[in-house]
C-alpha cells in the first residue's frame, strides 16, 4: 500500500472543503475571527492583497472619469422607506441604532438617550448618496455624475464564513447619475467589464458575465450585470456586480436636472460593487492542499528570500549577498508597482519554508553558501510542487524574474479556466440535471455538481421550484452563447428556454 502524500492542510480539499477552506485562511495567516459575532480581523498579509486590489480598481475607476468621495456610515431609516422595493430587500440584513450615550445603571453600563429617529448602519448607499445627489444635481450640465466610495458596510448576516459572507466587510461602491439612459446603459455595462478584466488580468479567476433574472436583481433595480466564478468545489461565486437604476432611485431621492430642451427630467443612475469576499474567491480558486496560492499581480509579495546559514561564520558572507540581491530585486517593477520582496533570516529549519509555501508567495530563493560560490540562487514555484526546485544563475533570476511571475499568472489562470470547462456541462433532460446537482458520495457531499447551461422559459415559478428542490439558482443569463437557438426549459419543459447558468452557490 501506497503511503498517502502528506500535505500542510489538513482536511484536503476532497475530504472537507469547507474545513479546508477556513484552515487555509488560518495556516496562511490573512485573517481571524474576532470578538465581535460575525466580523473578522484581517491581518497584514490578507490586507496587503485588499490594498493592491483597492489599487487596482482605483486607478481603472479613475481613467472612467470616476471620482472618489466619503458618505456617512449611518443612514436615517426615512431614507431608506423612500424606495419600497430597496428596502424589503435589506430589512433582514440591517443592523440598527436606536440610542446614544451610555451611562451608569444598575449591573453596569445601559444606552441613556433614544434618538428621535432610528439610524441604519450602512448595508449600502444608495440612499443616502441620492440624497447628496439631489443637492448636486439640477442642470444636465451638472451630468454625468460619476463617484466612488471605499467604505465598510454591515449586513447582519447569519451563517458567516471569513471573506467570503461576514457582517462587516470592505467594499467599494460606485454610484452615478446620468442625463440619458443609453448613458447610463452604458456605463453599467463598462463597470462590468472594469471587473471581469480586475479578475481575469490580475486575480486570474476566470469569469462569465451576463446578467441576473428579475428575482435575483439587487433590490430597486432595473437590471443587475454579474461576473460569474467557479470554485474548485464547482460552486458559484458572484465576484462582482453592476446596476442599472433607472430613475427609480432619482424618483424616490428627487434627482431632477433641467435638460436642455427645458424640461424637468429624473436622472438615470446605476451603482456598482466589488468586496473583500473577492479575497475569499482567490484563495478557492487557487489554493491547494498545502495553503494559498498567490497570483503575482495581486499578491501580498512576490519573492521571499530564505538565506541558509549552518555555520556562524558564514553568516555575514551570505546575508551580505542576500541583502544586496534584495535591494537589486526591489528596484524593478511589476505590474504597475515594485517588486515587494520579503526576506526571512529565522533560524526554525524547514518550517520556514513550509510557512511560505502557506502563504502563497509566488517565489521562494533559498541561498546557502554553495549557492554563493557558484554566483546562483535555488529556486520554488508556488504554482509547482515544492520539490520543484532549480538552480539559477543570479544575473538570469534576476533580468528574468518578471515574465517567471508572469508565467506563474498565466498558469494559474489557464488551470482555473481548465477546470471550469472541466466541469461545465450542457443539460436539457430534467432527471439527468437533477443526478447532476445531487452529490452521489456520502462521506464527500461538496464534491459534486458544476456549472449547468440548460434552457429557462422565463418563469418565476420554474426558477423557483429548481432552488427549492436542489439549492441551485440561475447565476446568470450569459452574454456570450454559442447554442444554437433556444433549449427546452429544464424544469417545464417549454420548447423555447433561453440558455442560461445554473448552479449551486456561495
Amino acid at each position: 500500500m501506497e503511503n498517502p502524500v502528506k500535505t500542510a492542510i489538513s482536511p484536503t480539499r476532497a475530504e472537507d472543503y469547507t474545513e479546508w477552506y477556513q484552515q487555509v485562511v488560518k495556516a496562511s495567516d490573512m485573517a481571524e475571527r474576532s470578538p465581535v459575532r460575525g466580523c473578522m480581523v484581517i491581518k497584514p498579509w490578507g490586507y496587503a492583497i485588499w490594498e493592491n486590489i483597492t489599487r487596482i480598481l482605483d486607478g481603472m475607476f479613475k481613467e472612467t472619469g470616476v471620482k472618489n468621495a466619503y458618505f456617512p456610515l449611518f443612514i436615517p431609516l426615512s431614507f431608506l422607506e423612500k424606495e419600497a422595493e430597496h428596502v424589503e430587500g435589506f430589512a433582514k440584513e440591517c443592523a440598527v441604532v436606536t440610542h446614544h450615550r451610555l451611562e451608569k445603571g444598575a449591573g453596569g453600563l445601559k444606552p441613556a438617550g433614544r434618538l428621535a429617529e432610528p439610524l441604519v448602519v450602512r448595508p449600502t448607499s444608495e440612499t443616502i448618496i441620492g440624497d447628496a445627489f439631489s443637492n448636486w444635481v439640477s442642470s444636465y450640465r451638472d451630468l454625468p455624475l460619476l463617484i466612488n466610495q471605499w467604505a465598510n458596510v454591515v449586513r447582519w448576516e447569519m451563517r458567516t464564513r471569513i471573506f467570503l459572507r461576514t457582517s462587516e466587510f470592505l467594499w467599494q461602491e460606485g454610484h452615478t447619475a446620468h442625463a440619458s439612459e443609453a448613458e447610463a446603459l452604458e456605463r453599467t455595462r463598462l463597470m462590468l467589464e472594469v471587473y471581469a478584466k480586475l479578475a481575469e488580468e490580475f486575480l486570474a479567476i476566470p469569469v462569465i458575465k451576463g446578467s441576473k433574472t428579475p428575482s435575483e436583481r439587487f433590490p430597486g433595480a432595473v437590471d443587475t450585470l454579474c461576473i460569474e466564478a467557479m470554485m474548485q468545489d464547482r460552486k458559484a461565486l458572484q465576484a462582482g456586480t453592476s446596476h442599472y437604476l433607472g430613475q427609480n432611485f432619482a424618483r424616490a431621492s428627487q434627482i431632477k436636472f433641467q435638460s436642455a430642451d427645458e424640461k424637468e427630467t429624473y436622472a438615470w443612475t446605476t451603482s456598482w460593487g466589488a468586496s473583500t469576499r473577492l479575497i475569499g474567491g482567490l484563495i478557492m480558486t487557487h489554493g491547494d492542499d498545502d495553503g494559498i496560492v498567490l497570483p503575482p499581480r495581486a499578491a501580498s509579495a512576490h519573492i521571499v528570500l530564505l538565506p541558509i546559514i549552518r555555520k556562524e561564520s558564514d553568516r555575514a558572507v551570505v546575508m551580505e549577498y542576500v541583502e544586496t540581491l534584495k535591494r537589486e530585486l526591489s528596484d524593478q517593477n511589476y505590474a504597475g508597482r515594485r517588486l515587494e520582496v520579503e526576506l526571512d533570516a529565522r533560524d526554525i529549519g524547514g518550517a520556514r519554508g513550509w510557512e511560505w509555501i502557506k502563504k502563497g508567495i509566488p517565489v521562494r530563493v533559498e541561498i546557502g553558501p554553495r549557492d554563493l560560490a557558484g554566483n546562483s540562487v535555488f529556486v520554488g514555484r508556488r504554482d509547482k510542487a515544492h520539490k520543484d526546485r532549480v538552480s539559477l544563475k543570479r544575473e538570469v533570476f534576476v533580468g528574468n524574474i518578471c515574465s517567471m511571475l508572469d508565467d506563474i499568472q498565466n498558469n494559474l489562470y489557464q488551470r482555473a479556466l481548465s477546470f471550469r470547462r472541466e466541469n461545465t456541462v450542457r443539460i436539457d433532460a430534467n432527471k439527468e440535471f437533477h443526478e447532476f446537482f445531487t452529490p452521489h458520495d456520502s462521506e464527500k457531499p461538496e464534491i459534486h455538481g458544476g456549472f449547468a447551461i440548460s434552457g429557462w422559459c422565463g418563469a418565476e415559478t420554474c426558477e423557483a421550484k429548481i432552488k427549492e428542490d436542489l439549492s441551485v439558482t440561475i447565476r446568470c443569463i450569459p452574454f456570450d452563447d454559442d447554442t444554437d437557438g433556444n433549449r427546452p426549459c429544464i424544469c417545464c419543459g417549454r420548447p423555447d428556454g433561453r440558455p442560461v447558468i445554473f448552479a449551486k452557490a456561495y
